[in-house]
């Protein structure tokens, strides 16, 4: 028994030698570098995961080209990708599971407000930075949120840009379709009160979930006989109400905000759209060929993912570069420890005039950029392929609303 009471002994001081020199939380790679995670939301299935895909892809390559800082500090920097589906109850359950890894430190994404707002509402409750590269609607940074910023303008402003964009182009009365999100309701909302401020009728304010069949919706549109309908929402629902409409000898002009921005607008549509008065569409995100510092970036994004970068492929870059640089920041003033939360939170917020890509970068007191660029953009072309070549007809810096 003596033995034995030995045995158990040495056994059980092997056991604790082995757990104290176990790899604390945050570590296990390779060398014992400490694993600093960067999470991304958007969708990456379903009928938005072109532009959602894209969103991840831009900020995968950021994180392998401009993670060389952290690394050298001895960091292993790891992209954690996730699928919200463009659905708000997908993005907040990614959200809960997000917060819960202590070793992810910053967000990128999402794409759709109406997923951004809710899932924001996590990261905000567990104090992580959260960087948007797309999300327009004003409650996204009206409630004051120090963790949530984005690099992009507001929707608020982008109404206003397509309503008056239009008005120019004689657009006298409008028919107005919505997707009762968020983001597709709010800002055709903005684009209603300023169209009727300037003195376009607005003939309809319609909202609808419909993808498939507008069959009623197009009849009325047609009896109305607007010079214009305008979709708040996504190019997947915009694509099939164009389309139909023309069909049904609708031969005004269509024009949608940013959220009708890609190449599947045409894919699903077809050549029938640019008949008649034509398309349009205003965007916080101009083709990515279109920014002077952009040229590397679409050739590395080429010939890692085999094609263009889809809208906002570039911001998602920016975004990361961001959560990168305010990391590093806070582990350079700390001789390498690894950063908190709290402290990357407020290292975002502290960056002035961040070179990116797409623009150079201050934010303001609720995390919007001090100046936002707008686009408006013609679709020329009904091959996909040929989505970068549209032609950008008007340019806008605007400052964000004062908050």
């Amino acid at each position: 028994m003596k033995r034995l009471s030995v045995v158990l002994s040495v056994l059980v001081l092997a056991s604790l030698v082995l757990v104290a020199c176990a790899p604390a939380s945050g570590d296990g790679a390779a060398g014992g570098a400490k694993v600093i995670k960067i999470a991304t939301q958007s969708p990456l299935s379903g009928g938005q995961s072109n532009v959602g895909v894209d969103i991840k892809n831009g900020a995968q390559l950021a994180l392998e080209q401009l993670s060389g800082p952290l690394t050298d500090m001895g960091f292993k920097i790891e992209l954690a990708p996730f699928d919200d589906q463009a659905n708000p109850d997908i993005g907040v359950a990614n959200a809960k599971q997000i917060v819960s890894d202590p070793a992810i430190l910053c967000v990128v994404g999402h794409y759709n407000s109406g997923v951004q707002i809710p899932s924001s509402e996590e990261y905000h409750n567990a104090g992580l930075v959260n960087v948007s590269p797309a999300n327009t609607n004003p409650r996204v940074t009206d409630r004051g949120y120090l963790e949530v910023n984005r690099l992009v303008g507001r929707d608020d402003v982008q109404g206003i840009v397509g309503a008056n964009f239009a008005q120019g182009k004689g657009v006298a009365s409008v028919f107005i379709v919505h997707d009762k999100t968020a983001y597709g309701q709010g800002v055709a909302e903005f684009f209603k009160q300023e169209a009727e401020k300037i003195g376009i009728q607005v003939l309809g304010f319609e909202g609808t979930e419909e993808k498939a069949n507008f069959d009623a919706l197009t009849t009325t549109i047609i009896n109305s006989n607007p010079d214009l309908v305008y979709l708040g929402g996504m190019f997947d629902q915009a694509g099939v109400l164009f389309k139909q409409s023309r069909e049904k000898g609708y031969q005004g002009m269509f024009m949608g905000p940013d959220g009708v921005d890609s190449p599947e607008l045409v894919n699903i549509g077809g050549a029938a759209l640019l008949d008649g008065g034509g398309i349009y569409y205003s965007t916080v995100s101009g083709p990515a060929s279109l920014y002077p510092n952009t040229a590397k970036f679409v050739t590395d994004f080429k010939a890692q993912f085999g094609a263009d970068p889809a809208p906002f492929a570039a911001q998602s870059y920016d975004a990361m570069a961001i959560c990168l640089k305010a990391i590093e920041n806070v582990a350079k003033s700390k001789n390498g420890e690894m950063p908190t939360r709290a402290e990357v939170t407020q290292a975002v917020r502290a960056l002035s005039n961040f070179p990116g890509i797409t623009g150079t970068f201050t934010f303001n007191g609720v995390g919007d950029p001090t100046s936002s660029q707008y686009f408006i953009i013609q679709v020329k072309s009904a091959d996909p392929a040929k989505w970068s070549e549209n032609a950008v007809v008007q340019t806008l810096d605007i400052e964000p609303p004062s908050k």
